[in-house]
């Protein structure tokens, strides 16, 4: 079992587009991070790189899912399209 630091919901977290990264202020300076990758696989622990302390991610696995789906979807689609260019 676990011990948190502390329970913070996603929308607290800042998101870098380009990293597809989530980040969260750590006491020891540094921030807590999770990908979005890990979001979607169903993760809930963000971990900090430079210390032990980890908190939990309140957040709706679903809406990551569903985004997940969409992702799945278009890529289909342009695999599709390829598949016809050829």
């Amino acid at each position: 079992m676990s011990i948190y630091h502390d329970e913070v919901e996603i929308e607290d977290f800042e998101y870098d587009e380009e990293e597809e990264m989530y980040y969260y202020p750590c006491p020891c300076g540094d921030r807590f991070q999770i990908s979005k990758e890990e979001l979607m696989e169903g993760e809930e622990v963000a971990t900090c790189p430079s210390c032990s302390l980890i908190i939990k991610i309140i957040y709706d696995p679903e809406m990551f899912k569903a985004e997940e789906d969409e992702s799945a979807a278009l890529n289909e689609k342009l695999s599709d399209l390829k598949l016809e260019k050829n």
